[in-house]
């Protein structure tokens, strides 16, 4: 018991932000708007987690995240022009031009994410890291514009990010992952239903 004790007491600040990333999901699904604000506080405590574990790429991607956070509530809130007043935006799908152009540009940001990792930091896991990094990037922003496509996107990037915190020894944050599997699954499922009420 005092070794589990101790573990929790070492791990505190990785376990609130976990904690703080299974609210978020639960507030992404039901397409609450406060998913933003809980996110935005969940992604700055994982700047440190990321640092302290040389995860780079992992922590560039959550000053992206706090970034398109903010992005994100405004549109799940006002983002959709309704003649002379604004909307919260709906469920909707990608097109097939912005299916190439998410493609490329997630391309495009894997090579120079691993680029970077490998040239110019310590990191361990460059192309795994790069990898998650760049989907990361384009799932963030179909979700912001609620399209339904991103909860794919994040099923492999956290099936994947799970293996690579299990070698890294972030467990909390691997559990965190597996469960984003899940429930992104679940995520996927729930938004279907909505896009087709629509």
């Amino acid at each position: 018991m005092e070794i589990v004790l101790n573990w929790i007491t070492e791990n505190w600040f990785e376990l609130s932000a976990a904690a703080l990333g299974i609210v978020a999901i639960f507030l992404q699904i039901k397409q609450n708007a406060w998913y933003w604000g809980v996110s935005i506080i969940m992604v700055t405590m994982y700047i440190w987690v990321y640092i302290q574990a040389k995860l780079y790429a992992d922590m560039s991607l959550q000053v992206y995240f706090l970034i398109v956070g903010i992005y994100g509530w405004w549109a799940w809130l006002f983002g959709k022009k309704v003649k002379e007043s604004r909307k919260a935006i709906t469920v909707s799908r990608i097109t097939n031009i912005q299916w190439i152009v998410i493609s490329l540009f997630c391309v495009g940001s894997f090579f120079l994410i691993a680029w970077i990792l490998i040239d110019f930091t310590n990191s361990d896991v460059p192309y795994w890291d790069a990898f998650t990094t760049a989907l990361s990037f384009a799932a963030t922003w179909m979700l912001a514009r609620k399209k339904i496509e991103n909860w794919l996107i994040w099923i492999v990037v956290d099936l994947t990010s799970s293996v690579i915190y299990f070698y890294k020894g972030l467990y909390p944050t691997m559990g965190l992952f597996i469960f984003l599997t899940i429930m992104a699954v679940i995520g996927y499922l729930e938004w279907k239903k909505d896009l087709k009420s629509e």
